[in-house]
């Protein structure tokens, strides 16, 4: 089979389409036929040697699938053969098959399309697991979005405004700002322009927010210092921005803050499970829908990424074996 393979340390452009043994499932493991893959930021940083998890050479990065189950491994009730599943993996999904455990595969409705599925996963995961678990967001309160029109932004803006929420974007060009607006946000700000804290202030008759979802980091995240109301809550969610920023202790404490780590990948297969059940059901009442930008051929993987890491593109993008 194909596959995107990674043979060193380097950029996304280094990654090689490559003839490759196709997986066995081994002891309770399903062997998907990939259908679609996700794209995301961390898929970029594993090929550069810069995420938390370094597998060993060669390995094909990406995170998400959605596929047809094709064989399973020994103890393995189910799903049956010829089920449509998203899987969720610690690398591996940039190929034309990949080998999963059970437990992190997930059945998907006929409603929800290949591309739409492998789009699906992640980004509705880590905003859940934010928005609900972590911060137990409350209908009425405000969400500060920033990088409102990425994959995980937009899900963050679709789940918050579920949950009842009055949702702020925060995106750095008119279109994207836009984008944010059409999906569920109420209010928009450039976060690019100096003074965007006290925009967001104004437009909370200068109490601040509740909820901050930052998977940007850096200056955003000093920023939203300024602009969270007391006893808010900050969910640090990725460092996209490039710098992981300090935190002047004394605003903790004067605010009654919480600064608050979200990382989904921690989280146990059947808390993901549920997850998904929830996350599934809100997609079938149609108030989530996944927004992709573009889909690339599997081959082109490399430039994929690069509009990815170039901030280019906005919601999801997707590969197609």
């Amino acid at each position: 089979m194909k596959a995107m393979v990674a043979r060193a340390w380097g950029e996304p452009d280094t990654l090689e389409y490559a003839e490759v043994l196709r997986p066995r499932p081994g002891a309770r493991e399903v062997l998907l036929d990939v259908r679609a893959v996700g794209c995301n930021f961390p898929d970029i940083l594993m090929v550069q040697g810069r995420y938390q998890r370094k597998p060993p050479f060669p390995f094909s990065p990406g995170h998400e699938v959605s596929g047809v189950v094709a064989e399973l491994g020994d103890g393995v009730q189910g799903p049956a053969v010829g089920t449509r599943v998203i899987a969720l993996v610690d690398h591996g999904a940039y190929a034309e098959a990949v080998a999963v455990a059970a437990d992190r595969v997930h059945p998907i409705p006929d409603a929800l399309g290949d591309e739409a599925a492998a789009a699906f996963g992640i980004v509705y995961q880590t905003a859940w697991c934010a928005l609900v678990h972590r911060a137990a967001l409350r209908p009425g309160e405000t969400l500060l979005v920033h990088a409102a029109a990425g994959g995980v932004g937009l899900a963050a803006v679709q789940v918050g405004r579920a949950l009842g929420a009055r949702v702020i974007a925060c995106a750095g060009t008119e279109a994207k700002r836009q984008l944010a607006l059409t999906h569920g946000a109420d209010a928009a700000v450039d976060y690019g322009v100096a003074g965007w804290p006290d925009q967001v202030r104004a437009l909370t008759g200068e109490r601040g927010v509740n909820v901050v979802f930052d998977p940007v980091g850096g200056d955003v995240f000093d920023g939203s210092t300024r602009c969270v109301a007391s006893e808010g809550r900050i969910l640090v969610v990725g460092f996209a921005g490039g710098r992981i920023a300090d935190i002047a202790t004394n605003r903790i404490l004067l605010k009654n803050l919480s600064v608050i780590g979200v990382h989904w990948g921690s989280y146990e297969p059947a808390i993901v499970a549920a997850w998904m059940q929830r996350l599934l059901a809100l997609h079938a009442a149609g108030q989530i829908a996944p927004v992709i930008w573009r889909s690339y051929a599997l081959r082109d993987a490399a430039a994929a990424l690069a509009a990815l890491g170039a901030r280019e593109s906005h919601g999801k993008i997707v590969l197609v074996p």
